[in-house]
């Protein structure tokens, strides 16, 4: 195996294990019927978050170090393209999610009682509309990565 085939092997691998944790956490949060199990969706999605974060790192790490060795990959349009989306997804993280998500964790922390309020309910449609935009971002870069269309 060479040098560039062990990148391409941890980059894939590193999708896998930063990409995929990250689809499914909006659908935990969405099956939540009552605080506690709110809670606990919650502290679920900052367990993967942790997954997201190192298999994100990972994944521009290693390619833009696949660039660097293959040059003429910086010439390619897909790879631009993915590596502007990936850019957008990465920034969007500490800008757009981390403001969408305070309130919710404050709601989580001080509200008593069982029920979820309609508030949660407010304030989760727009993470979950960003989540699931970042989403659409990422299945457009393993597009472009798969087909490498021009």
């Amino acid at each position: 195996m060479t040098f560039y085939e062990i990148l391409v092997f941890i980059h894939i691998f590193s999708a896998i294990l930063g990409m995929g944790p990250g689809f499914v956490m909006t659908p935990i949060a969405k099956k939540a019927s009552n605080m506690t199990e709110l809670r606990h969706a919650y502290a679920l999605r900052n367990k993967l978050h942790q997954f997201v974060m190192i298999g994100g790192t990972l994944l521009l790490v290693t390619g833009l170090w696949m660039g660097f060795l293959n040059t003429y990959l910086f010439q390619q349009g897909w790879f631009w393209i993915s590596l502007i989306l990936f850019l957008l997804a990465l920034v969007s993280g500490p800008t757009v999610l981390v403001s969408s998500s305070k309130p919710i964790k404050a709601l989580l922390k001080e509200h008593k009682g069982e029920d979820i309020p309609a508030e949660y309910f407010i304030l989760s449609k727009r993470l979950f509309f960003y989540e699931h935009l970042i989403n659409t971002l990422f299945l457009i870069i393993i597009a472009l990565m798969i087909t490498k269309p021009f």
